[in-house]
């Protein structure tokens, strides 16, 4: 049950992730910074990304990707071409890897401590959720913002 219910929200918010990159009327947009607004819309994307691909992909599925976080945060200007792969990468690893678990598989830990301490892999799975959620809205803001239609 709650499986269902992660795959919708992922398959809902990286479809909004996707649209929030289209919606960017010029693509150079997507890596503007102003003002106290250090994270660029291109480099959230590429961190929503690396971090589903990794957590999801690489931990729980075995994709063996490898994640640079920091260059999440370093890279730029990626084509949005780039970038919309990228969403669809993470797409399919989040649902390989849910397909593959149980709702008994959410009960047990995760398989590494991300925040120092254990946690059940059905709350982490949550956690992530709302770790898109949050950057997919300072995304939203972003490019209304830059674009100058807030």
């Amino acid at each position: 049950m709650i499986i269902d219910v992660l795959q919708q929200l992922y398959e809902r918010d990286l479809g909004k992730l996707r649209s929030e990159i289209e919606a960017y009327a010029d693509e150079a947009d997507l890596w503007k910074t102003a003002g106290e607004i250090s994270n660029s819309g291109g480099n959230l994307s590429l961190h929503l990304v690396g971090n589903l691909r990794h957590f999801f992909g690489a931990v729980l599925g075995g994709t063996g990707y490898v994640r640079d976080r920091d260059n999440e945060f370093a890279s730029g200007p990626v084509p949005r071409a780039d970038l919309l792969a990228g969403v669809d990468s993470a797409l399919a690893d989040v649902t390989a890897t849910l397909e593959k678990l149980s709702e008994a598989d959410l009960e047990q830990t995760y398989p590494i401590e991300v925040f120092g301490h254990p946690m059940t892999t059905g709350y982490f799975l949550v956690h992530l959720a709302t770790h898109l959620d949050y950057h997919l809205g300072q995304i939203n803001y972003h490019r209304r913002l830059i674009g100058g239609n807030a």
